[in-house]
């Protein structure tokens, strides 16, 4: 059997391995259970297809996409290498194909879905056929805590068990979380040998810019690029479609890719963009980890992606061939209120939603920088480094100014209101705005009411944004988005620290159409955890969510806010069978306590006349339970009875007495009659 260089000679063409590369293969070769966090572009495929033609037996690739199943096979088909792929995209003869491989034992690598490992046969086959190696790609999506969470992947760890063979796993982001329950869930909390190699990736230029005119921004980006294979990632399926058609009514080549279109229009786009020169492929994040071409020259980001981890990883689809590329990310305002209340929308524990609020934190950190970007990206991965010259900040610096004054306001503000309200009304109170919501707080007393002046309300809206990119804030999504302030923040209170802050970012922008939005940015939250809520109810009943309540209702909801089942059945489309079903939930969510437990029968009054005469009738009933002496025997009448009379409303004893009997007539008769002579 021919060494790993030869093989890295003779099969991959390569007169040396890359950095890092060498002792991955070479653990990997020996059987040793490995985890390898390699930067993307940095050559991980290699450390599994290298000691798979060593090693005896087949090696089991455990891969996310198809697309990127479908590359490498190819890839390593070219290269004279035996290698199928059993996917959900096959043609029939392409699966026969592959069986017939496996059982001539032909194929030295099998590619393989996460999701085809819960199908009955395939334990058999994997038995059948000798495996001697399970490689999993993209491993962090074996982890909650990863951007691409794939629950499939928790089937992995059982299979290594069943097989008896080492296991080898790679990703390109991974931060301790992520490596930490990769651990658990792939090597039964028994430590791998773990390589970790630098993030950066020097050739890729960084840039970040506040939106002003989005679309004229990426057309402009990709006119100055024209001819280069591009990837602009979106956040909305509708945005690819327009912004595609934009590109090429510019001249580009252009065409849109998300998860909503048929799988063979998805191959189409796939296949044209691996083929063709200066394609551009408008895309949201479903274009994402089966993307593999070497020359891709720029991505842009018409929208903030969702995490660091995130971005990280899809600008490093740019320049993977070590060539220079560039990067391109907007951001607004809107994308942070969008990406905050789809964390809170997630049905993920209150301690991953903050989890996932710091990391988006991070992100924001990193697009409202001081100095090089390069710096700031590598060090949340825990790395070092010198200003790199090859980003925005470090080709223009920033405007910087002493911020300690405005974020003591701000902090001062959030202190002194309990921590308990958004941006919106603090930016209220600071610019001393007596609003109704102020007076009836009484925030118009406080001692911060009015102390921000300095500012208008856009540029304490920028202030508090880069508090958030300092992770100096950050919402609670148990108080519905509202601030509170990280142990960061209190020495800046306290006088012991000081923060600088951009300038530039307060300057006003150019103006552009706003979108109206649904509720006021202050019930803006809240209506995220409605949103939340019904999402839940809707997957367990396994309903579409507007079939729970459609939005209407669940803004109205938001406004109102109501305290009582009684209140909660007023709102527009809550009928008895909904406020029966959903009442109490909903009202947890908005008062943040578990509903008082009622009857049946009084909670189909709720909402009605019927439902406050019960409530006046049972306190009635309960200065009489002893009688009008206090001393006779304990006598009540049940909740039906009770229900009955709030229906029907009698208004003589005679009535009252067939509902109740004589002996609770004689009791409570006079009070009934006296509480629903009054209505």
């Amino acid at each position: 059997m021919p060494s790993a260089p030869e093989l890295l000679s003779s099969v991959f063409g390569f007169d040396a391995f890359r950095p890092g590369q060498e002792e991955i293969v070479n653990a990997v070769i020996a059987g040793r259970n490995t985890l390898a966090i390699m930067p993307t572009g940095g050559g991980k495929s290699l450390c599994y297809q290298l000691p798979a033609l060593v090693r005896e037996g087949v090696t089991v690739v455990i891969s996310p996409l198809i697309a990127l199943m479908r590359d490498q096979v190819r890839g390593l088909r070219e290269a004279g290498v035996a290698a199928g792929a059993l996917t959900s995209g096959n043609t029939e003869e392409e699966t026969d194909a592959v069986f017939r491989a496996l059982d001539a034992g032909e194929l030295k690598l099998l590619y393989m879905a996460p999701e085809r490992l819960a199908s009955g046969g395939t334990l058999t086959l994997l038995r059948r056929i000798g495996v001697g190696l399970i490689a999993v790609d993209e491993a962090h999506c074996v982890s909650q805590w990863g951007h691409d969470f794939r629950p499939d992947y928790l089937e992995i760890g059982k299979l290594r068990h069943a097989l008896n063979v080492p296991l080898a796993a790679f990703t390109a982001t991974a931060d301790a979380e992520t490596r930490a329950e990769i651990v658990t869930r792939l090597f039964d909390g028994q430590p791998p040998e773990t390589f970790l190699h630098g993030f950066d990736r020097p050739n890729i230029h960084l840039a970040f810019a506040a939106k002003t005119s989005p679309r004229n921004q990426i057309l402009s980006f990709a006119a100055a690029r024209k001819g280069q294979s591009g990837i602009v990632y979106c956040g909305t399926r509708a945005k690819t479609e327009t912004l595609s058609r934009a590109l090429a009514e510019a001249g580009h080549s252009a065409c849109h890719y998300h998860g909503g279109m048929e799988a063979e229009a998805r191959r189409h786009v796939e296949g044209r963009f691996q083929q063709e020169d200066g394609l551009i492929v408008v895309a949201t994040v479903a274009f994402g980890m089966g993307v593999d071409k070497p020359d891709i020259r720029w991505v842009a980001h018409a929208d903030l992606p969702k995490s660091i981890e995130a971005y990280y990883q899809e600008i490093g689809r740019a320049g993977r061939d070590g060539a220079p590329a560039e990067t391109l990310t907007l951001f607004g305002a809107d994308d942070i209120r969008l990406r905050r209340a789809q964390i809170d929308e997630s049905l993920a524990p209150p301690e991953r939603r903050m989890a996932d609020h710091a990391r988006l934190n991070a992100l924001l950190g990193l697009a409202e920088a001081l100095h090089c970007r390069r710096q700031s990206l590598l060090s949340y991965f825990g790395e070092e480094a010198e200003p790199c010259g090859n980003c925005d900040l470090c080709d223009s610096p920033p405007e910087l100014f002493d911020g300690t004054e405005a974020v003591r306001k701000a902090l001062s503000a959030i202190l002194r209101t309990g921590e308990y309200f958004g941006t919106g009304h603090l930016i209220d109170i600071l610019l001393g705005v007596e609003t109704d919501k102020i007076r009836a707080r009484g925030h118009d007393a406080l001692p911060t009411f009015g102390v921000g002046l300095e500012f208008d309300k856009r540029q304490w809206q920028a202030v508090f944004r880069q508090m958030m990119g300092h992770d100096l804030v950050r919402p609670d999504p148990e108080r519905h988005g509202a601030l509170r302030m990280t142990e960061a923040a209190r020495p800046i209170l306290r006088g012991e620290d000081s923060i600088t802050l951009r300038r530039d970012t307060l300057r006003a922008q150019a103006s552009r159409p706003v979108a109206r939005a649904l509720v006021s940015e202050e019930d803006a939250p809240l209506l995220s955890a409605l949103k939340a809520k019904r999402r839940a109810y809707a997957e367990a009943a396994r309903v579409p969510a507007y079939v729970v309540f459609n939005d209407r209702t669940l803004i109205e909801m938001a406004e109102v806010k109501p305290r009582t089942l009684d209140e909660m059945a007023r709102i527009s489309g809550v009928g008895a069978t909904k406020l029966e079903r959903y009442g109490a939930g909903f009202l947890e969510v908005i008062t943040g306590a578990v509903p008082a437990p009622e009857h049946p029968a009084r909670r189909k009054l709720a909402g009605r006349e019927g439902g406050a005469l019960y409530d006046r009738l049972m306190a009635a009933q309960a200065d009489l339970t002893r009688g009008e002496t206090g001393i006779d025997k304990p006598l009540s009448c049940s909740a039906s009875q009770l229900a009955k009379l709030a229906e029907m409303q009698p208004r003589d004893m005679g009535t009252l007495t067939r509902i109740l009997g004589e002996r609770r007539a004689d009791r409570f008769g006079e009070a009934f009659l006296e509480v629903l002579a009054e209505g």
